[in-house]
């Protein structure tokens, strides 16, 4: 296994736990990327089985983390003056009120809380290629569609969140443009990041398959201590526990859905389908490499503002994650996602339940989300880091992708003796820390005027 890539000055311990993860953890290829106050301060990717066609540039199904990034979509509307978080949706999309449906909001969609978890119809693959979006093929699908769960109770929308959001944005963007299309124009080339939703032919030879843990395998691991070489995070006292409090909310979340969510749906290798990749579904299938995303996420942990060009003012970046709200997902995960569709990871308080704990410290700080079996996509305003993690060795029972979370902690300690060490001396770093500070007061103004 060899470590490529760079770490500047500061960030050594970061590349130090990074070569120890790759040789100790259950790791095939991943990339690890971090911007500090508008510089990239880490940038690494290593593969433990020698391919050498996993570079810095390859692209990776990133899961779940893309719902960071359709959020960011919304928010380029809200920048616009064409989207309100509080309006109803049918003021988009009257078509989409049928069946129970016309009181929801687009914060309401945004926070997991429209009641629409589950589809009872199952979309083919072709449906979501950008042409078949745009002919209404998912959207018809979802006018007719009633609730699924009570409105205003937060169940994790796992994929159709992504396809209702994308129906909403075509309609709202004034030149009728899918979410993939609008990221490729707007965010992604102007930016340089390698960040796709639906990936064109060219680019298909650059994506890198993922592939998910045995869960024999993680059981077996999870028996193991770790001085004896355990190649996963939790023990199987911590699995048995985690799995005792998530069992029944999956099981129900199953018998609500009478049908899988894709044709052909059922097992993990779905995922590498190039048919899937080439489709839109931004919940669940953005392909990026840490590299793009982590330069994302340094944007909008910088206000919204990069090089000169604004792509978030600074009222849609305050709305974007103004509103938190604390509640109980699926009945099992404490989350606080804002209105505009991203969580908020504040510090745990002596309240807080194991999980919550487990989910939140070494984060603190952070916006954002993370994806199935590992992938983390999140940013801090206030200290200006943009962070991405991209594995493509999928630990499922790591429910809150806490081997990425270990890198977020030594990040945060990094920057937070750098902050301290340069506020204290003064000059360009110095006045880095205050930008952070401003926005931040930015932020918390925009929160209690709303």
């Amino acid at each position: 296994m060899q470590c490529n890539g760079t770490v500047a000055p500061g960030f050594e311990p970061v590349r130090q736990l990074y070569e120890q993860q790759m040789q100790t953890m259950a790791e095939e290829n991943t990339q690890l990327c971090v911007y500090y106050r508008g510089e990239r301060v880490v940038d690494l990717w290593a593969s433990s089985k020698a391919d050498s066609g996993f570079a810095a540039d390859s692209l990776v199904n990133i899961f779940s983390s893309g719902k960071s990034l359709e959020a960011i979509a919304m928010a380029a509307l809200v920048s616009k003056g064409l989207l309100s978080y509080d309006a109803r949706i049918t003021e988009y999309w009257p078509e989409f009120g049928a069946n129970g449906k016309e009181g929801l909001t687009i914060a309401d969609l945004m926070r997991h809380e429209a009641g629409l978890a589950n589809f009872d119809t199952s979309l083919d693959m072709e449906d979501l290629l950008t042409e078949n979006i745009k002919a209404n093929a998912v959207g018809r699908i979802i006018e007719r569609h009633g609730l699924s769960y009570r409105r205003g109770k937060r169940e994790y929308h796992a994929l159709t969140r992504g396809w209702i959001v994308n129906e909403v944005f075509r309609r709202v963007d004034p030149a009728g443009r899918t979410i993939g299309e609008f990221f490729r124009e707007d965010i992604s080339q102007p930016l340089g990041a390698d960040v796709m939703i639906g990936v064109r032919e060219q680019d298909m030879g650059r994506v890198a398959g993922v592939s998910p843990l045995g869960l024999g395998f993680e059981f077996l691991q999870s028996l193991k201590p770790k001085f004896l070489g355990r190649r996963i995070v939790h023990n199987i006292f911590q699995l048995a526990g985690r799995l005792a409090r998530m069992i029944p909310s999956v099981l129900k979340a199953r018998k609500s859905a009478t049908r899988p969510p894709l044709v052909g749906f059922g097992v993990m290798d779905f995922f590498n389908e190039p048919g899937f990749a080439r489709g839109e579904t931004p919940s669940a299938n953005a392909t990026c490499s840490a590299r793009g995303l982590a330069k994302v996420g340094a944007m909008v942990a910088a206000g919204g503002s990069w090089e000169g060009r604004e792509y978030l003012s600074m009222q849609a970046w305050s709305a974007l994650h103004a509103r938190p709200v604390k509640a109980q997902m699926g009945g099992v995960i404490t989350t606080r996602f804002t209105q505009g569709g991203v969580d908020s990871f504040i510090p745990c308080g002596p309240g807080c339940s194991r999980l919550e704990r487990d989910f939140t410290v070494g984060r603190e700080g952070f916006y954002g989300w993370m994806g199935l079996g590992g992938s983390i996509f999140q940013w801090h305003p206030q200290l200006e880091i943009g962070f991405a993690f991209v594995p493509t060795a999928l630990h499922v029972l790591d429910f809150f992708n806490e081997r990425g979370k270990l890198y977020q902690a030594e990040v945060l300690r990094c920057a937070t003796v750098l902050a301290a060490r340069d506020g204290e001396g003064g000059g360009r770093a110095g006045a880095g820390v205050n930008g952070a500070t401003a926005v931040r007061q930015t932020m918390v103004e925009s929160r209690s005027s709303q």
